[in-house]
C-alpha cells in the first residue's frame, strides 16, 4: 500500500506540474512585465509629462506607445456608451434597479470590447508591438526613476 500512495502523490505532483506548464506557456506574456510588477521597492508613479518626454525621447517605441494610449479613448467610449446605452434600455422596459446595474456592468465590459475592437483595425494596433513599447517605457521609467526609488 506504501508503493500505491507514493505512486499516486507523485502522479499528483506530475498533474499540478503539467498544469502549471500548460497555463504558463498560455501566460507567457506576463514574463515581460515581472522585473517590474515583483519588486521589492515599487517603482514611483509616472505623469503624463514623463510619458510625453519617453514618447519624444525613443524614435521607436514613442510613436507606438502615443498610439496604444490613443487607443484608450476608444476603449473609454466604449464602455461609456455601452454601460449607458444598456442600462437605459434595461430601466426602460424593466424598472428593476439590479437589473439596470447588471446591464450597466455588462454593456461597459461589451461596450469596452468593441472599443478596443474598433482601436485595434482604426489605429492598426495589429501590425505594432505595443508591448515591447510599454516594457521599453518600464525600462525607461526604472532607470529615469532609479535615484528617486
Amino acid at each position: 500500500m506504501v508503493e500505491i500512495t507514493a505512486i499516486e502523490g507523485a502522479s499528483d505532483q506530475s498533474l499540478w506540474q503539467g498544469f502549471k506548464d500548460f497555463w504558463s506557456d498560455r501566460f507567457r506574456i506576463l514574463d515581460n512585465y515581472r522585473p517590474y510588477i515583483r519588486r521589492q521597492n515599487p517603482l514611483p508613479p509616472w505623469s503624463a509629462s514623463d510619458v510625453e518626454e519617453f514618447i519624444a525621447s525613443d524614435p521607436v517605441h514613442g510613436p507606438v506607445l502615443k498610439t496604444t494610449r490613443d487607443a484608450v479613448k476608444f476603449l473609454a467610449v466604449g464602455g461609456i456608451v455601452g454601460a449607458v446605452s444598456t442600462a437605459s434600455f434595461a430601466w426602460k422596459y424593466s424598472k428593476s434597479p439590479h437589473g439596470a446595474v447588471l446591464s450597466l456592468g455588462a454593456g461597459a465590459v461589451v461596450g469596452m470590447t468593441f472599443g478596443q475592437e474598433i482601436a485595434n483595425h482604426s489605429l492598426q494596433l495589429y501590425r505594432l508591438d505595443t508591448m515591447a513599447a510599454q516594457v521599453k517605457f518600464m525600462e525607461w521609467w526604472q532607470k529615469k526613476a532609479g535615484g528617486r526609488s
